[in-house]
């Protein structure tokens, strides 16, 4: 038989089902002691939990990375949110237990974190049902399962891969994992993808599924867990991961290397980055800059916005930790799908259309002062930092930004502070009015990066959370694929640099399309830094020519995916 999921973390891998099952969480028989007593379990409950996550951060820190341990860090904070603790207490107050309290909180903000259509705002509920679930067992005193010491090759087989259970794990006895839910960004893709195991998620109720002790392989790339199949099939795959593992190796020989196509051309390759623990990795992984920075990672899970001090701390230790190359900022982009509670944003019927990146940054210039004084003075420090507006779809969004940042600029001047004073601005091209203006907005800006997951979004009218519609969001749409061009033919027509932060920028398939058009930077994700520049570096300009000729003269996004395929 064979199960289909959503393919997280490519490779392979052949082992026997360990299904994890969470320890009874059921409190029904617990009885309140009275709202001091219980008061009193929940501070003890919090502080032990608070301790042995910031353990257990600092263990991941040491062992998958900075990135990873800031999921669990993350979760400190939101559990000592004082509004969700003040909640936790009027519920004991009301006489419950703090098991009960603690179970109807969480589940409240779980159910309004998962209602959102942004994929990393649902993982906020995944967070808090991880914090309820090992607060829970704390208060009942129920340990959770050991995962410590496991038999060789063994496929972990759970309901949510969280972080807490990957502190202490024993990585190198795991060949794979399948969980029941997550999708290619969320948290256990994540960690997958950090620990460099095979995994495949949201495989419906395979926990129950699946036998302990039952030999399966686990396709990571192609989303598929086998759960019966022959010896041939078996070394079949085999094969297919030893291939894997080898091909892998091989990609080292580029991280050192330019990044140049078949002819000699050179391409910038950057890396998109949520944090300045993000940069190093991202330099370490041989990145020549980074092309996206997301600074409303600064903004949340926190009870209110980054001072202008700590978002210049922010931005200058990217600026040096890069060391000279390129640093890409995008402004706060949040609002309707992206809710930071304290800014107090009101719900939207239609967040995707709604006041959010620099719509919402333009109405709050109290908020947006406060960043663009942070970049500029960040500027300074390496002469590195351009700064790009999100989602603009008019000259006059561009001209009332750089209007304020010259108001920023004056500032700085009179308090005799330092700042770069010829700092780039440009902006994401991620809207058909963008893409259908981009020589009109050109005329205003320093560069352009095309944002190819929103523009494929807007442009196929499809909203890319919405499992019904899903397979309508093609980027290799002849529409897309226009837009894509002709964006990349406006930037060279006014002679700014354009770069590409989507997922698509590291997709092999547009690769020779991409390199035809002239398109000056590709930015990808810190683990695709050498498959992409490996990429770059077999194209001749010629042979691109040829496969960009056949592919645009497709009429479907199926027939533009065959003729690449080949």
């Amino acid at each position: 038989m064979t199960l289909q999921g959503i393919g997280a973390s490519d490779g392979i891998g052949l082992g026997k089902v360990l299904p994890v099952r969470p320890a009874s969480l059921d409190y029904s028989a617990v009885v309140s002691g009275g709202p001091e007593i219980e008061r009193g379990r929940l501070t003890a409950a919090i502080a032990r939990f608070t301790e042995t996550t910031t353990a257990m951060a600092e263990s991941l820190r040491a062992d998958v990375g900075e990135k990873e341990s800031e999921i669990l860090t993350g979760q400190v904070v939101m559990l000592s949110d004082p509004f969700m603790q003040s909640q936790m207490t009027d519920c004991i107050d009301g006489g419950q237990c703090a098991e009960a309290a603690v179970d109807q909180v969480c589940s409240s903000f779980m159910a309004m974190f998962a209602g959102v259509d942004d994929e990393m705002m649902r993982q906020r509920a995944t967070d808090i049902g991880d914090i309820r679930s090992r607060m829970l067992s704390i208060l009942l005193g129920r340990e959770a399962t050991d995962l410590s010491r496991l038999p060789e090759n063994t496929v972990l087989v759970v309901h949510d891969l969280t972080p807490s259970m990957t502190v202490g794990m024993d990585r190198k006895h795991v060949a794979a994992i399948v969980t029941e839910v997550g999708g290619r960004t969320s948290h256990p893709a994540i960690l997958a993808r950090a620990m460099e195991v095979p995994a495949v998620l949201s495989v419906a109720n395979v926990v129950d599924t699946l036998a302990e002790g039952q030999d399966i392989i686990v396709d990571g790339a192609a989303g598929v867990v086998l759960t019966a199949f022959d010896e041939t099939t078996r070394q079949q795959y085999e094969a297919k991961r030893a291939e894997y593992l080898h091909q892998r190796e091989l990609l080292n020989v580029y991280r050192d290397r330019p990044t140049v196509d078949a002819d000699g051309n050179h391409y910038g390759l950057y890396a998109n980055i949520g944090s300045a623990a993000e940069a190093q990795a991202a330099a370490d992984a041989g990145a020549e800059g980074i092309g996206l920075f997301r600074t409303e990672f600064l903004f949340m899970d926190r009870t209110a916005a980054p001072t202008e001090e700590e978002q210049y701390e922010a931005y200058a230790a990217v600026a040096k930790i890069m060391a000279g190359k390129e640093v890409i900022i995008r402004t706060l982009d949040v609002g309707g799908d992206k809710a930071v509670d304290y800014l107090q944003m009101e719900p939207e019927e239609n967040p995707f259309l709604g006041h959010r990146a620099i719509r919402y940054c333009l109405d709050r210039p109290d908020l947006f002062r406060v960043q663009l004084r942070a970049l500029l003075r960040a500027g300074a420090v390496g002469k590195n930092i351009k700064i790009m507006l999100p989602l603009v779809t008019s000259v006059e969004e561009i001209r009332k930004a750089k209007a304020l940042l010259e108001e920023c600029k004056a500032e700085l001047k009179a308090e005799g502070k330092d700042f770069d004073g010829d700092i780039a601005v440009g902006i994401m091209i991620e809207t058909p009015a963008a893409a259908w203006i981009a020589d009109l907005l050109a005329l205003e800006c320093d560069f352009f990066s095309i944002g190819t997951n929103d523009l494929t979004q807007y442009t196929m009218a499809v909203d890319r959370g919405n499992a019904k519609v899903a397979g309508l969001y093609d980027t290799l749409h002849p529409a897309v694929l226009r837009s894509i061009r002709s964006v990349i033919a406006a930037a060279k027509a006014a002679h700014i640099p354009v770069g590409m932060c989507g997922e698509a920028a590291a997709d092999p398939r547009l690769t020779p399309l991409l390199l035809r058009w002239g398109l000056d930077e590709f930015s990808v994700s810190t683990s695709s830094v050498l498959s992409t520049r490996a990429q770059i570096h077999r194209w001749h300009r010629e042979d691109a020519e040829m496969v960009t000729e056949h592919a645009m003269d497709c009429a479907t996004a199926a027939a533009v995916a065959e003729r690449l395929s080949q």
